[in-house]
């Protein structure tokens, strides 16, 4: 099984990322989607539409169903949202073993 890691930097992408992920793991590629530098919940902040903000949230409940991973370096992430801590040391492992990396 082919491995890729999602790679989300950009607040303005969070959810490109997160369909991106939903898509390679449709495909039966092994996904964990790392947000890095920032709350995923920053997203409700760029969108005053309450039902996109939920939709997010749902699919990201969507990749763990799915057996995805989904991995941040921001603390709120983790403990709030139920992301997998990474330090940047454990990313730069993660990115070494993917096959392919996917950045945003």
């Amino acid at each position: 099984m082919k491995k890729a890691v999602v790679l989300i930097r950009e607040v303005d992408q969070q959810y490109e990322g997160l369909r991106t992920s939903l898509g390679l793991l449709l495909e039966s590629v092994e996904v964990r989607m790392i947000v890095l530098e920032h709350e995923v919940a920053a997203l409700a902040g760029k969108d005053s539409d309450e039902e996109a903000y939920e939709e997010y949230f749902d699919n990201m409940e969507f990749i763990d169903e799915m057996d995805g991973e989904r991995y941040s370096d921001n603390r709120a992430n983790v403990e709030v949202h139920g992301f997998k801590p990474a330090s940047r040391e454990q990313i730069s492992a993660m990115l070494r073993e993917a096959d392919f990396v996917v950045p945003f």
